[in-house]
Order: C-alpha cells, then sequence, then structure tokens
C-alpha cells in the first residue's frame, strides 16, 4: 500500500515498497520527480501514476532524477521509457539525471543512455 505525505514547503513524497518518490513544482516552470530505492514491479503502479501527474501539469520543464536509485529493472525502464514517449509526442519537456553506479550502466547496456534525454 502506498503512503503519501503532501506539503506546500517540501513537494509531496509516495513510498511503495523499496520504492519512494519525492515530487516538487516551481510553480509555472519546474517539475522535479525523484526516485530512490529500488523501482521493480512493486513500485510500477505508483511510478505510473506519479508521471503521469506530472506529465499533466502545465510547468515548462520537467527534470526526472534516477541519482537516487539502488536498483532498476525491466518494469523499471519499460515505465520511464513509455513516460519519455508521452512527452517527445506532446510538450517534449522531460530531461533524465542519470542514476549512479550499477544503475546507470544498465541504461548504457540497453543503449537507453543514449535514447533517453539525459543531461550531462
Amino acid at each position: 500500500m502506498a503512503t503519501l505525505d503532501r506539503s506546500l514547503d517540501t513537494g509531496a513524497w509516495v513510498e511503495a515498497g523499496p520504492l519512494s518518490i519525492r515530487t516538487e513544482r516551481d510553480p509555472d516552470e519546474l517539475y522535479v520527480i525523484e526516485f530512490y530505492g529500488e523501482f521493480d514491479l512493486s513500485g510500477a503502479e505508483l511510478a505510473t501514476a506519479e508521471l503521469e501527474r506530472v506529465q499533466r501539469s502545465d510547468v515548462e520543464e520537467i527534470i526526472i532524477d534516477l541519482s537516487g536509485l539502488d536498483f532498476i529493472d525491466s518494469t523499471g525502464l519499460a515505465i520511464l521509457c513509455r513516460a519519455y514517449r508521452r512527452e517527445r509526442e506532446g510538450a517534449n519537456r522531460a530531461v533524465f539525471l542519470r542514476a549512479d553506479g550499477q544503475v546507470q550502466r544498465v541504461f548504457d547496456l540497453t543503449c537507453l543512455s543514449s535514447a533517453l534525454p539525459f543531461a550531462d
């Protein structure tokens, strides 16, 4: 079961098993969605819902920060690819921040590090 803590000052935290997601919005310009922990099947429904919610916003840029992930599987990769596809078909506002270590290696091995718009 997901838990939700919404606060005007700190944004929103949601959790589903080993995955935590933090979102924060700058009123008009920017939405940041940060992933922490393990992005796998157990967090798929929550991650999809949060990404879709953020993507429905009217901000100019969306930053998807993967630097807090310790693990990602094919489910997590697929969800991020679908989110990017939605952006590419719409406003194209999304930018990804790279993960660390083995998680980034998964993106490299699957060639997603060159397919997704990662900030350098």
